[in-house]
């Protein structure tokens, strides 16, 4: 809290579900196994192995310092393999709070190694170059992600991305308005919007918008903003001017074109807040495709939502992003949500559902949102490689 700015409610959350990766993976650990498998040949056997890919280096993001800085850590050491991490330069600190758990516990020289820089170009260039790193695995936007994907495949490293996000939340005309605007509340402003699976475009049926607003905006209105150590804070701070900047040149932008802004819309500056960089809760009704807080990730927090009259539009519209990482989803109809999950072009569904994430669960996305999965069994798959052995007898 205090070097990421989230309310401390959120970070103990976060510091949980980050031990929830070491818990898995150390499980995993046991479950890694070879195979005999047979031949065409009756004097020969074969048999297959896995071995831990090599040294990984590994970038981590700063809106969740902690738990993306596990949820790599552990499948990398259950695998076997030794890690460099660069973390985010915005906390540093976290990342080193969790090192000295590991030194602490005993971890062997070598086997964890933690470089940080405020120019991190130079870092990224070797781990993307130098022939020891076999791993390439990073957190953070589309655009950084590409870069380094690109510089890792000329070297032949494995690569895995985790990347931006655009996330499409879509209310069906037989779902319960009441209750997905209560779940779009309460998910859209953790950590003050800034999270990658964070929902930027609230698809609503006509039929339900007035319920639909009617309900989020006096939840919104009430969620407290301020300091995360504060007493009943619900918002924090973004992460530097830049962001704030971006917010409201978004909502100014959807203004401008005709939206409304029944709360929020505003930079927050009363009770000492002008020092940070606030951004009051927010939500954008008369959202059209014309504006940039439709097609553009918002990274705050910022409700967009947009009226649909077409079911058999509205997964087209969702699926109208080059990002592919999480969408929600309610209904209180089974084949409307199957059908739905079919259709949409994105990694991770929550149907009735502002949590679809768990470390026994692969995460990650399609298109620009990134390459590989985190979490699950296909999570310490990334850092394993199979050996295989013919065996004449």
């Amino acid at each position: 809290t205090e070097e990421q700015g989230k309310p401390l409610k959120a970070s103990r959350a976060e510091v949980t579900y980050g031990a929830d990766f070491l818990r898995w993976f150390a499980e995993e650990a046991r479950r890694i196994t070879g195979e005999w498998l047979p031949s065409g040949r009756a004097d020969q056997r074969f048999l297959s192995v896995k071995t831990p890919v090599g040294v990984v280096a590994a970038v981590t993001p700063w809106n969740y310092p902690m738990s993306m800085l596990t949820r790599k850590m552990g499948p990398a050491l259950a695998a076997g393999c030794t890690l460099v991490l660069k973390p985010a330069e915005a906390t540093p600190l976290c990342a080193k709070a969790i090192f000295d758990c590991f030194i602490d516990a005993g971890v062997p020289d070598g086997v964890i190694n933690m470089v940080t820089a405020s120019n991190p170009a130079p870092i990224g260039d070797v781990f993307t170059s130098d022939a020891r790193v076999k791993k390439l695995t990073f957190t953070g936007s589309t655009a950084v992600g590409r870069v380094l994907a690109a510089k890792a495949g000329a070297n032949l490293q494995r690569v895995s991305v985790e990347l931006g996000g655009h996330a499409p939340f879509i209310v069906y005309p037989d779902a319960d308005p009441v209750h997905a605007a209560k779940g779009a509340a309460a998910l859209k402003f953790l950590n003050s919007g800034q999270a990658c699976i964070s929902p930027n475009r609230l698809y609503v049926h006509r039929d339900h918008a007035d319920a639909f607003i009617e309900t989020m905006v006096p939840r919104v209105a009430k969620v407290k903003a301020g300091i995360g150590t504060a007493e009943g804070v619900g918002v924090g701070p973004l992460v530097n001017e830049a962001a704030v900047a971006k917010v409201a040149a978004q909502v100014d932008d959807a203004r401008a074109k005709g939206a409304e802004v029944p709360v929020g819309g505003v930079r927050l500056t009363d009770d000492g807040l002008d020092a940070g960089h606030f951004y009051a809760p927010t939500v954008v009704t008369g959202v059209t495709d014309d504006m940039t807080i439709y097609r553009e990730e918002t990274f705050g927090p910022v409700a967009p939502i947009i009226v649909y009259d077409d079911v058999d539009q509205v997964i087209d519209l969702a699926n109208d992003t080059n990002y592919g990482l999480a969408a929600y989803v309610y209904t209180n109809d089974l084949s409307t949500a199957i059908r739905a999950m079919e259709g949409l072009r994105f990694g991770i569904i929550g149907i009735n559902d502002v949590n679809p994430t768990s470390a026994a669960a692969p995460f990650g996305g399609m298109n620009d949102s990134g390459l590989g999965r985190e979490g699950g069994r296909e999570g310490i798959a990334e850092y394993l490689e199979t050996k295989l052995a013919g065996i004449a007898l």
